[in-house]
């Protein structure tokens, strides 16, 4: 792996991180490009380090890593915190920006044992980051790609009974994924069990014959928090991302939304 930063200030930096928080005791997940880069071997440059912890362990993070001399923050309170040191941080996740996908025991149950600049950490599981990048569609950014990279690499030996749980009422995304790498590979379509593409599929043809109220609500947000706004705001749908649909309250999303505003204005 590559650091955007200077390579041994950034090392030094992230394996005291690392340090700190074994040292203390605090139960966390690698993941991002590290996990990527150990499933797939894609080396790619990055400027931070991604730690995913339970909703309910962020306290202790935080406070381990103040402690310890890092300044700590809570970007976002339904999803994201962060320590720093000068220009070098590390994100610290509990649950993906459109507030599904929370960490939680069975990521744990499910981790992968390895090592990180020295240190013994245990990795976020291929399922697990399926999981929370399938929804990652901005136009800044689109995931699908790390996505196709982990089947490649990993199909046969996913659990393929954990994948379909985790995405539960959102199983058209990761339809969406599965048939964009028949795309992708034309040649390791086999990799994909049979069975899931038809049992998907089968779901998607029972809704199509099957007619009902419609509801108009826009799970586009739940893909991008700013190409959506439009629908929610002009067009009268409900946004997904809010209960009763969703986990998030009007101004966790509010403020989500923002963030994402002014960084899309810069491609405008």
């Amino acid at each position: 792996m590559q650091l955007l930063e200077k390579s041994v200030d950034g090392y030094s930096f992230y394996r005291r991180v690392l340090r700190t928080l074994n040292t203390r005791g605090v139960q966390y997940l690698v993941g991002g490009a590290q996990t990527l880069e150990n499933f797939t071997g894609i080396t790619r440059k990055v400027k931070d380090l991604d730690i995913y912890v339970r909703p309910q362990d962020v306290s202790l993070t935080l406070d381990s890593l103040f402690s310890a001399g890092y300044r700590t923050e809570i970007s976002f309170p339904h999803w994201l915190a962060k320590a720093r040191e000068r220009k070098l941080f590390v994100d610290i996740i509990f649950r993906s920006g459109n507030g599904l996908c929370e960490v939680n025991d069975i990521w744990f149950e499910h981790a992968v044992e390895g090592k990180l600049f020295g240190m013994p950490v245990r990795f976020c599981s291929a399922e697990e980051m399926i999981w929370s990048k399938a929804f990652v569609m901005e136009r800044e950014r689109y995931d699908g790609a790390d996505i196709a990279h982990l089947l490649r690499s990993c199909a046969e030996q996913i659990d393929w009974q954990r994948l379909l749980f985790h995405f539960g009422p959102y199983w058209r995304v990761l339809l969406s994924h599965l048939i964009l790498f028949g795309f992708i590979y034309p040649g390791e379509r086999s990799l994909l069990p049979d069975w899931v593409l038809r049992q998907l599929l089968d779901r998607l043809q029972n809704e199509t014959d099957i007619t009902g109220p419609l509801l108009k609500l826009c799970q586009g947000t739940l893909l991008s928090r700013i190409q959506y706004t439009t629908d929610v705001d002009n067009w009268g749908y409900q946004d997904a991302r809010l209960q009763p649909f969703g986990p998030m309250q009007p101004e966790e999303a509010a403020q989500w939304t923002g963030e994402a505003a002014k960084a899309s204005s810069s491609l405008a």
